[in-house]
């Protein structure tokens, strides 16, 4: 389904606030409240919008994050299967470019990262592996946004990634943020935050009075732990766009070499159009960034931006013929 003007102003109120009420959107937008709770329910129930809880990684222990890409040998399939078998692989992609396969890992620390190359390793075909280790995250279209420093904060990214209208979803094959500082990390979250947890990636927009009846607790109580959640910048509640609706027709990866700190050029490629999702770390790459774009000659358009940019030395990409997975959640209690 095509997004028109109203469903894009819509999608953007809901990607800033996937829980806002509807009586809020309607003053939003000089519409009545019946008429944005009917156009919220025909995107959510046509899948054009999933409005879900994106959690943050450290939050469920996550703590090492990296970028793979497999030299395969013959067919790169068999391999992206094996990698998308993993629990720890939140995204696998068969690829035109240097290398047949990329995936994203995220795990709790460094020796569990080994053991993941490991398996890698042995996948049918696979000759070799080479990472990026996600250090700093710029930018991230649907994860709680970060400031132009790189610096974690809560509210989220208002600029698209994607044309004038909406960010269509999560860059492919990319790294979240790293965990805070310990004294900049919320409260710790027992069973019932991550039941709540659990609950809001299924359905972000799900209401107090159905996850107290989850949760066994009083709806105050209930309403209490949910803005706890998400004041503290534990979770993110935000809609997720079929990119078909905003006519994304290309997506690609791109890795950059930089000259100096990548850190600041990570920063200046972040700024520019159609340029979704931006992490500064180290290996393979300085900076790798994730490009949507409606078609070819705007694709072209945003590569000639990063090849120019400040610092960039190098550019490689691929693009991603067929996304195997795709998982922005994490294994906690429903």
């Amino acid at each position: 389904m095509k997004l028109d003007a109203f469903d894009a102003a819509l999608v953007r109120e809901l990607q800033q606030d996937g829980r806002v009420s509807y009586q809020r959107l309607a003053e939003s937008l000089g519409v009545s409240r019946e008429a944005a709770r009917a156009r919220v329910h025909r995107l959510l129930e046509s899948g054009t919008v999933r409005v879900v809880g994106i959690v943050r990684p450290w939050v469920v222990g996550i703590g090492a994050v990296a970028h793979v890409s497999l030299d395969v040998e013959g067919p790169g399939r068999p391999a992206a299967e094996v990698a998308a078998a993993r629990p720890a692989s939140s995204f696998v992609s068969c690829t035109a470019g240097a290398r047949a396969v990329v995936a994203e890992l995220r795990v709790a620390d460094e020796a569990a990262l080994e053991r993941e190359f490991a398996v890698l390793r042995s996948a049918p075909g696979v000759r070799g592996i080479e990472v990026f280790r996600c250090t700093r995250l710029i930018r991230d279209a649907y994860s709680p946004a970060t400031d132009p420093a790189g610096g974690p904060v809560v509210a989220p990214a208002t600029d698209p990634g994607v044309g004038p209208e909406v960010d269509p979803r999560p860059a492919a094959g990319l790294a979240p943020e790293p965990a805070p500082a310990a004294a900049e990390r919320p409260p710790a979250v027992d069973e019932v935050d991550r039941t709540l947890l659990g609950l809001l990636q299924a359905d972000g927009r799900a209401s107090f009075a159905a996850l107290a009846e989850r949760v066994g607790l009083s709806q105050p109580a209930t309403r209490a732990r949910v803005l706890r959640l998400l004041q503290s910048g534990a979770v993110h509640v935000t809609g997720l766009v079929d990119s078909r609706a905003v006519g994304v027709r290309e997506a690609v990866g791109v890795g950059l070499t930089v000259r100096g700190a990548a850190a600041a050029a990570a920063v200046a490629v972040a700024r520019l159009p159609g340029v979704n999702y931006v992490a500064a770390g180290y290996g393979r790459f300085d900076v790798v960034c994730g490009v949507d774009a409606g078609d070819r000659p705007a694709l072209l358009a945003t590569l000639d931006g990063l090849r120019a940019a400040p610092g960039v030395v190098r550019l490689e990409s691929w693009y991603h013929l067929e996304i195997v997975k795709e998982s922005y959640t994490y294994d906690l209690p429903v």
